[in-house]
């Protein structure tokens, strides 16, 4: 098994506090149930999920874990393979404000993932979680080795993204059209 700072060098810091999980036929087999039916990866093959796996590493979390803090530079995206993450926006007086919560088969932090902006929000765990990286750098690998993988990744990327963009854009209007959200 490659060593968490070794697998994942850039984000080796920010992932160095989470129990990396190391039972690889256990996780291996857990992840590809899950990549099968999360929605990022809701028309991969196995073959694909299988191949996606080799490149993620899975950490496992207590509750009140801040596992993405807004502002910080970030070079992953998780997906959550078990527990619950409530997402948290900074609002106008700093205070941090509830924005939703997510579970298994939900992927985050694929904004700064791409971009290498700072966080947009402050990810932090309500129950013991469990969750599989990807880093920027294995996403590069994927689409340097596994081109067909790759371009698959990336359209799926592109497509969740745009669609949030699309109903936050939607909600937005409503709010300015003195709708409720």
């Amino acid at each position: 098994m490659v060593q968490a700072e070794e697998k994942f060098p850039v984000a080796a810091d920010a992932l160095s506090r989470f129990e990396h999980v190391v039972d690889d036929v256990a996780v291996a087999a857990e992840l590809g149930t899950l990549l099968g039916r999360a929605p990022l990866f809701s028309e991969f093959t196995r073959d694909d999920v299988g191949k996606l796996a080799e490149y993620m590493g899975v950490y496992r979390v207590q509750t009140g874990e801040s596992i993405i803090v807004e502002g910080e530079i970030g070079d992953y995206m998780l997906l959550v393979i078990r527990g619950e993450v409530e997402i948290l926006k900074r609002g106008l007086t700093h205070e941090q404000q509830h924005m939703t919560t997510v579970g298994a088969g939900t992927t985050i932090g694929e904004m700064s993932m791409i971009d290498g902006e700072p966080r947009f929000a402050t990810c932090r765990t309500t129950q013991a979680t469990t969750f599989a990286v990807l880093t920027r750098d294995y996403m590069t690998k994927i689409i340097a080795e596994v081109p067909p993988l790759g371009s698959k990744l990336l359209v799926k990327l592109v497509t969740m993204l745009s669609a949030r963009l699309r109903q936050t854009s939607t909600k937005l209007i409503r709010y300015m059209e003195g709708g409720v959200g």
